[in-house]
């Protein structure tokens, strides 16, 4: 599969200079004996002094973007599966019409395919698409409420990536690569930023469903200190176990305590400078005073019941359609209330919030299942959207929709989709995106894009420049490289951005 925003030439065997036979050859003969072989031959250049900054000794303290951020803070709705496109975001009125039949060969070539055979027919979506808004952008009959903000959205609808099973295509949208160790988006969203809050993590986790096949891999901090991981909220209750103080212990001696402790462990750290004692360190105090923070974002107490019934906070589980992949006890009011609360963290000032929810995977069912999630999603974000707006942070706030990939224009059983990753579609909205626009069309059969591709690489490199944030200067030495979230590709689609 092409990536775009790279270059690939032609016949890659004979294309390698002895400089780059020299460079992929350094673990072999030595990175000494290389050099000197390349210093010879007058190929080795002086490399540029690396000014890396050093990391501050709390991950919370606010950092400068590298120029304005249209954007402060950023909700990402991870929706873990691979939501189908062709039923939700891509209408395809020749697949409709050609329901049944065989998908040319000629396309199905070079395809893998995660379940399903090549010989698979054609599934036309049942679902009705209406133009929406001004812009006259078309939804699904699955996303009514939605559909009456798409003047304030960009739709992708050609989003690729390489992978197509879950855990590696989640792992690289969730961190630029499909493979374990790097960094997640919000990590580096953190570490380039810092956050805006005090009080709170800069970066949290809200779970709905059963959760993604990645588990923490989705927020992990990779590299970085420990203290750039995402930390997961419970919705309700008391919202990171452990983190009351026990009985008989009085706040003016848990403060003595942390005190004497953080002492010890500053001399500790200006003897090693070990970046996970300076975490530990920020997290002790960081647990410390969200003892009453992080409780009072989970009061809802102070909220309207307009606002409540919005969200459909007390909504209950639909008796028509059921879900045995994305349901569960109370998912309905879970997702409405992880929203609500998502817009309580940006308010607080925190920088990055997912809201997690499995699963989109729909090999069958795709009629009740997918049904089943649309409504769950569709009202408490249009009211996060409405919401963001009445409160003045809708500007300032980035929303995102995506999954890992899409699914296939053919038919798995009879009612279901296999995994695609060739063309999948995800949407934008507030804090810098220029919205009533559709980014990128597919073919006939919404197998691959035929006009304007972004690749997750993009897609990345796109959200962190409308966070005030260049996806080429945002690195991380590790290994002895310079490692970025957006890997060695990554191009900004100027058309979204306002």
């Amino acid at each position: 599969m092409k990536r775009t925003g790279m270059t690939t030439p032609s016949n890659p065997l004979t294309a390698r200079t002895r400089r780059d036979f020299l460079t992929s050859s350094s673990s072999g003969l030595g990175a000494a004996a290389v050099a000197a072989l390349l210093q010879s031959d007058g190929l080795l250049a002086a490399a540029p002094p690396q000014v890396e900054p050093p990391l501050p000794l709390n991950a919370l303290t606010p950092r400068q973007p590298h120029f304005p951020p249209r954007a402060k803070s950023c909700i990402f709705v991870y929706a873990a599966g691979g939501p189908s496109q062709l039923d939700l975001f891509d209408p395809k009125p020749e697949l409709v019409v050609r329901n049944g039949q065989q998908l040319p060969e000629s396309i199905t070539e070079n395809a893998r395919f995660a379940f399903i055979q090549k010989t698979a027919t054609l599934l036309g979506s049942r679902r009705a698409f209406t133009p929406q808004g001004q812009c006259g952008t078309e939804l699904s009959d699955l996303l009514p409420h939605l559909g009456r903000h798409v003047d304030d959205m960009a739709l992708i609808r050609t989003l690729n990536t390489e992978a197509f099973n879950h855990h590696p295509a989640q792992l690289m949208l969730s961190t630029g690569v499909p493979r374990f160790g790097r960094p997640s988006f919000g990590s580096w969203a953190l570490y380039g930023l810092g956050s805006e809050s005090q009080e709170l993590p800069g970066y949290v986790v809200l779970s709905a469903g059963r959760g993604a096949s990645g588990g923490s891999t989705n927020w992990t901090n990779g590299f970085l200190p420990s203290s750039y991981q995402g930390v997961v909220f419970r919705s309700q209750g008391e919202p990171v176990l452990n983190l009351r103080a026990p009985a008989g212990i009085t706040r003016d001696l848990q403060k003595a305590s942390l005190q004497a402790i953080t002492s010890l462990n500053r001399r500790r750290a200006e003897q090693f400078g070990d970046s996970e004692i300076q975490s530990r360190i920020a997290s002790y105090e960081l647990a410390f005073r969200m003892q009453k923070a992080a409780p009072d974002v989970l009061d809802l107490t102070d909220e309207s019941q307009a606002t409540l019934d919005a969200y459909g906070m007390e909504r209950p589980e639909p008796t028509d359609v059921k879900s045995a992949h994305g349901g569960g006890a109370g998912v309905y009011q879970t997702f409405s209330r992880n929203c609500l609360l998502a817009r309580r963290l940006v308010e607080r000032g925190v920088r990055f919030v997912t809201l997690m929810h499995a699963s989109w995977d729909q090999h069958g069912k795709l009629t009740e299942e997918l049904t089943y999630n649309a409504r769950m999603a569709d009202q408490p974000l249009a009211a996060l959207i409405t919401d963001l707006k009445q409160r003045g942070l809708f500007d300032s706030t980035l929303i995102v929709f995506a999954g890992e990939f899409g699914r296939t224009p053919l038919a798995q059983g009879g009612d279901g989709r296999d995994h695609h990753p060739g063309a999948f579609s995800a949407w934008l909205a507030g804090g810098g995106v220029r919205g009533g626009q559709v980014i990128g069309k597919t073919d006939d059969f919404g197998w691959a894009p035929v006009d304007e591709p972004v690749h997750v690489n993009d897609f990345h490199a796109t959200l962190l420049h409308l966070l005030g944030l260049d996806h080429l200067r945002l690195t991380r030495r590790f290994g002895g490289l310079d490692v970025r979230l957006t890997n060695v590709a990554g191009r900004v689609v100027d058309k979204m951005i306002t």
